[in-house]
This record gives structure tokens, C-alpha cells and sequence, in this order.
């Protein structure tokens, strides 16, 4: 998709999110909605979901629209864990080049990965987009997503 394009559609996207945001202040109800609305209007978004830590360290899938996942990400492996680690969002356009890089879908061929924070700030899972096709993902993505993600908790 065109870069103009695409920032308008994420524009349009974001308002509507932010709108539905009103209806609950349920972390895990925004995650769903998130979640559901990014996958149903991005068309290049082939898995689109949370992985959150557990108490114990574990990242866990959570709620998500698209193929089955892996339920859990080995610790410090992959692009989720990158996200998470470097406290950044990752692009991958092409992800059988990411060292480590965990297949749970073998169809996946780029990925975006946006950490996301809580209340107060710290970083409590990953907000991670896989495509089906190559370079899907670039900078317009990760500045939308990263809005879009901070709407989990914001008030």
C-alpha cells in the first residue's frame, strides 16, 4: 500500500479505535478490539495479536485474530522478545533473515513487533503483526501502531 494511503487509512483506524476505547477501561477488552479491528481493516495483515509476560517471565499469546499461534515464545528468542528487550518496535521485512526468528507459521514473511506499556510505563508483552508477504512493514506502521498500542491504557 502506498505510504499516503496507508497513513490515512491508519489515521481512520485510529479515531474509530480510539472512539471504542470510551465504551471500557478493561485492558483486555481494548486488547481485543485492537487486535480485531487492525486485522479486519489492514489487508496485508496475515496474524495480528498480543504476547503478554506472565509473573514468571514467560511470554504468553493472548488474544489474537488469524491462524493458531505459538502459545508460548521461548525466552530471548525472536522478534517479540527483540521488541521487548530493546524496548522498541521492530520492523522485519523479511523475517527468515531475523537471527532467531520463530516460525510459528511458516506462511509469515514480514513482521512488525510494538512493545506495549502499562499504566505505568513498563513494558508488559508485545503487540506483534506477521504478513504473508515480504516487506509489508515500515516506518508509517510503527509510528500508527505505536499510537494505537498506547490507547490500551490510556484513560
Amino acid at each position: 500500500m502506498e505510504t499516503n494511503k496507508k497513513a490515512a487509512r491508519y489515521q481512520r483506524i485510529t479515531k474509530q479505535i480510539a472512539d471504542l476505547m470510551l465504551k471500557s477501561t478493561d485492558a483486555t477488552a481494548r486488547m481485543c478490539t485492537i487486535a480485531s479491528i487492525l486485522h479486519s481493516k489492514m489487508p496485508d495483515f496475515f496474524w495480528t495479536g498480543f504476547y503478554l509476560l506472565t509473573t514468571d517471565g514467560r511470554l504468553v499469546v493472548r488474544t489474537y485474530q488469524g491462524p493458531v499461534a505459538c502459545m508460548e515464545l521461548a525466552k530471548n528468542i525472536g522478534v517479540c522478545w527483540a521488541g521487548i528487550n530493546q524496548k522498541e518496535t521492530i520492523v522485519v521485512p523479511e523475517v527468515e533473515k531475523f537471527p532467531g526468528h520463530i516460525a510459528c507459521d511458516s506462511r509469515s514473511k514480514s513482521e512488525i513487533v510494538v512493545p506495549v506499556k502499562n499504566k505505568d510505563g513498563e513494558i508488559i508483552g508485545a503487540f506483534d503483526v506477521d504478513s504473508d508477504k515480504l516487506n509489508t512493514f515500515d516506518e508509517v506502521d510503527a509510528e500508527h501502531l505505536e499510537k494505537i498500542i498506547a490507547l490500551i491504557y490510556e484513560k
